[in-house]
């Protein structure tokens, strides 16, 4: 589904990314973990088409499509999905209004029709159960005085509704107390298909708690530099990162 090969890329002419290798199947839930500075929030941007990122190398594949030239957009309707980890507030818009303007977008660009009044109000409400969010949230601006848990599942509220192929989490696990993360982690495993795959970006074990990974990455220098399974996760929850040594070669455990 995602297939990223000798990914190389910058900002304002600083190296971040020094040739990420990586592949995606249908249904897989892939964690990429690793200390600050690896690289971890810079792929995620990259691979969502952040204009302020150039690519000088590689190539990213979504369902066997090259997508580096087209933008953020573009990429978002053909099956991308980047949950922030610092959402932005956006004043004067609220949460209803820029879901049903989303998903509008996204059907439109894959052929479907649009979903009238009545059947977005519906779809809406059952997904704002499945979160815990009252219905009055959604006149709310976009994360205006919103609390860190509520931001969040706002995002994993978007996901659920633009039902994409490919739903990058960048640290979703950040700032959340345990109710509000368990809640989240729920609605990620609500969302997972085998259709739907996740890349989830984390300093942290706490979320693969809750939320299964089937592939564990580590990232340093910009690099993967290590592949497992969850047992890889919790060596790093017990031993941090020191033990990597070697931190330009990649390895799989």
């Amino acid at each position: 589904m995602l297939s990223i090969t000798n990914l190389h890329a910058s900002i304002n002419g600083t190296q971040i990314l020094n040739g990420v290798n990586l592949t995606v199947k249908s249904g897989e839930i892939h964690a990429i973990m690793g200390p600050n500075g690896s690289g971890k929030s810079t792929l995620s941007h990259v691979l969502m088409g952040h204009p302020l990122y150039s690519v000088s190398d590689g190539s990213i594949m979504l369902d066997g499509e090259e997508i580096i030239g087209l933008k953020a957009d573009k990429r978002a309707q053909r099956g991308l999905f980047l949950a922030f980890q610092y959402p932005k507030e956006i004043p004067g818009v609220s949460v209803s209004s820029f879901l049903k303007t989303a998903v509008a977008s996204v059907r439109k660009a894959r052929g479907f029709g649009e979903l009238n009044p009545i059947e977005f109000r519906k779809k809406l409400r059952e997904k704002l159960a499945e979160f815990g969010l009252k219905a009055e949230f959604m006149n709310r601006s976009i994360n205006d005085g919103f609390s860190g848990g509520e931001k969040k599942k706002v995002e994993i509220l978007q996901m659920a509704l633009l039902e994409p192929k490919v739903a990058i989490l960048d640290e979703t696990d950040s700032g959340l107390d345990v109710d509000a993360l368990r809640v989240v982690s729920e609605g990620i495993n609500e969302c997972a298909t085998a259709e739907r795959s996740f890349i989830l970006i984390t300093h942290y074990q706490r979320i693969l708690h809750y939320v299964k990974p089937h592939v564990v990455h580590i990232m340093i220098g910009g690099k993967i530099v290590m592949t497992g399974g969850r047992e890889l996760s919790e060596k790093i929850e017990k031993e941090g990162y020191d033990w990597l040594k070697d931190k330009n070669q990649q390895h799989t455990v």
